[in-house]
């Protein structure tokens, strides 16, 4: 589901990143989820056109790999690091299938990873895998569509999305399509947005501990360009979540 649509996408995914929901509400939320990673090893699966294995190389983690199921997201990460060197490796890859690495890494990253999973048994597949990476109490982070967001509240448009459902259910949950309003031409993505308790099955099941989840949250830069008011609609109904986990 996933692969082809990305890789029609390549390096215009980095515009989400503009958008008021990602710029003042994901991106802060995760880096202060993700918290202090200097001289951390880091790997970033699902990493599209790596702006957190930037983002995290520049905050002083020692080394970081990308991971992307995508030939043109890593195609598209590895000319922004051509144009601007950071030490970011990046490589192509199948979560539901990652090959052994010859190390093991002190954190890992998911941003709009596992949610891609088929079933049930790829998503345990999945985190057995991400498991596998980590160091004994290396940590796990992962941000995704939330588990139980009511599509009939209020419209996301002046954040800068539109999460619709498109009326599919599988094995994790319901499909879920997100519209990312970009000019001049939005770009719309399918994905799922499984079930709470699938998410804390399948992690438990591989191993990971001390399951938790993290709300979202909005920056306070966000708050002085558009005002606290502005805010309280994606606030009531925040369409992402986290959660963090330790292996």
């Amino acid at each position: 589901m996933g692969v082809q649509q990305y890789d029609e996408i390549g390096e215009a995914f980095e515009g989400f990143k503009s958008l008021p929901l990602i710029r003042h509400g994901e991106v802060p939320s995760f880096l202060g989820m993700v918290g202090e990673v200097r001289g951390k090893s880091v790997l970033d699966l699902a990493c599209g056109t790596g702006f957190y294995s930037r983002e995290f190389k520049r905050r002083g983690a020692t080394d970081v790999l990308g991971v992307d199921i995508s030939v043109e997201m890593i195609a598209a990460a590895r000319e922004i690091e051509q144009r601007d060197p950071l030490g970011v490796l990046y490589e192509v890859g199948d979560v539901a299938g990652l090959r052994p690495a010859d190390r093991r890494f002190d954190i890992a990253l998911g941003v709009q990873c596992l949610n891609y999973a088929e079933d049930v048994a790829a998503m345990e597949r999945m985190c057995r895998n991400i498991h596998r990476s980590l160091v004994p109490g290396g940590e796990f982070f992962v941000l995704a569509q939330k588990p139980d967001y009511r599509f009939d509240c209020v419209s996301l448009d002046q954040y800068g999305f539109r999460c619709e459902p498109t009326g599919e259910e599988t094995e994790t949950g319901p499909r879920v399509r997100v519209t990312a309003l970009l000019d001049p031409q939005p770009i719309s993505i399918v994905t799922t947005a499984p079930r709470r308790e699938v998410y804390e099955e399948c992690l438990r099941a591989a191993g990971f501990r001390e399951v938790e989840w993290v709300p979202l949250g909005v920056s306070e830069a966000g708050v002085r360009e558009f005002g606290e008011d502005f805010w309280a609609d994606l606030l009531a109904h925040p369409p992402l979540e986290m959660l963090r986990c330790r292996s």
